[in-house]
């Protein structure tokens, strides 16, 4: 391109200044409007990546508590199309760049999300899976009561909810509803007859058939659940993301209060990205003025940061952040101090990104300097930070589904390994 434009400029000394000025104008812009169609970043090996397990096909998204009482976070995850659900503990700081310790936690078709929860109070974490598909069940994998046995298949057990049984399930968060029996659980689903609603738990929560559904209202293809309170009275409201039909969007269902949350209609508010494909979206204060945000992927390529205006919950400013030409299309978003430099920033993933295009990045907030951080992967799902290496800067972790990569982590290289504690 240099020689290029000094070959314009002084091909023919007879031009008039004002012309072999604008000729000159003209090439600067030329190269860089192609400058700006040139995918940056293409050779940027991006952070380095560890697998958990790619010993299945298709996973699906991770979820974190701590199982063994170690203080470290342990994953479960969903393998879509290998049927399964696996639960990977920690191994500790000086292993977590090894494959994980893991169990088959038991069998679930299609499955799409996968949670720990205790659901029967014993001390110990069970899983719930959604299933979508032919399948159409929320399964219970119950835990081992005998701690020694957690990574024995043998010793979990694996049942479905009857109340679940025919309808796609996409997503399911543990609520105390009713603040009475037990845990209850939030669920939702998509396409043909979904509903948001949640599934009351009985007083023996191993009794399956006693778990009974009460539906909220319709959905078309469900996202996202995240438990917060979002008006300031106390109580825990429910976040979520539609991203299909006519109620598509982001929206909030207002706590009517522990009395009456069990037999009146939770009220909905809007948040944005109404009429949209909204993805999966998350809660932070990206704008560091102490009101919690809503930042939400959108489909096909932007993330739209719904800022907060006031406290009640009602009111909101959608801001648009267009993705880069090098990614592919949105699927969930992370907020975080990436870089440590006291400010948040964003991490990203992805679907459809085949080569050329990057599945994951992070994002230097509010300057818009995008970073990749996944060198290969084509659809990836959630994508949590965390320290997992226990080196005090934020990992990202994430599933990749079509690739084969797995369940895998991507390593921060903001505090070198030389440098740690």
């Amino acid at each position: 391109m240099k020689h290029l434009l000094f070959r314009f400029v002084a091909d023919d000394s007879r031009i008039l200044p004002l012309r072999r000025l604008a000729r000159v104008v003209g090439v600067l812009l030329l190269v860089a409007l192609l400058a700006a169609r040139e995918p940056r970043g293409d050779s940027d090996p991006g952070w380095t990546r560890h697998t958990i397990d790619r010993s299945s096909t298709g996973a699906d998204g991770v979820r974190f508590a701590d199982c063994n009482g170690d203080r470290l976070p342990d994953i479960a995850t969903g393998w879509e199309e290998g049927g399964v659900t696996r639960l990977y503990l920690h191994p500790g700081y000086d292993r977590v760049r090894e494959p994980w310790p893991a169990v088959t936690a038991g069998p679930a078709g299609s499955v799409e999300d996968a949670v720990l929860v205790d659901l029967d109070g014993d001390g110990r974490m069970d899983v719930v899976s959604c299933s979508e598909g032919n399948v159409r069940s929320v399964w219970v994998h119950w835990a081992p009561t005998d701690l020694a046995r957690i990574l024995d298949a043998t010793a979990w057990r694996t049942e479905a909810l009857p109340a679940s049984r025919g309808k796609m399930w996409m997503f399911a968060l543990p609520f105390d509803v009713d603040g009475q029996k037990g845990v209850d659980l939030v669920a939702g689903g998509k396409l043909a007859g979904a509903e948001l609603g949640w599934f009351e738990s009985p007083s023996d929560a191993r009794r399956a058939a006693d778990w009974r559904w009460h539906a909220w209202r319709p959905v078309g293809w469900l996202m996202s659940l995240i438990a917060a309170d979002m008006d300031g009275d106390g109580d825990t409201d429910v976040v979520f993301s539609d991203r299909r039909g006519p109620r598509s969007g982001c929206f909030w269902l207002e706590n009517p209060g522990r009395a009456r949350a069990a037999s009146e209609a939770w009220k909905e508010h809007p948040i944005g990205g109404l009429g949209r494909e909204v993805m999966f979206v998350t809660l932070a204060d990206l704008d560091r003025d102490g009101l919690q945000d809503v930042i939400a992927a959108v489909r096909p390529r932007e993330i739209l940061f719904l800022r907060r205006l006031g406290r009640d919950g009602d009111a909101w400013e959608p801001r648009s952040i267009a993705l880069p030409d090098q990614s592919g299309d949105a699927k969930a978003v992370s907020v975080g101090d990436v870089d440590l430099d006291g400010r948040p920033d964003l991490v990203f993933s992805c679907e459809n990104a085949r080569p050329p295009r990057r599945g994951v990045f992070w994002v230097e907030y509010p300057k818009l300097v995008f970073h990749p951080i996944a060198a290969e992967g084509i659809k990836f799902d959630l994508v949590p930070l965390m320290d997992l290496d226990g080196d005090g800067d934020l990992d990202a972790i994430t599933t990749e589904e079509t690739a084969g990569l797995g369940v895998v982590w991507y390593e921060n290289p903001a505090r070198p390994r030389a440098r740690r504690p």
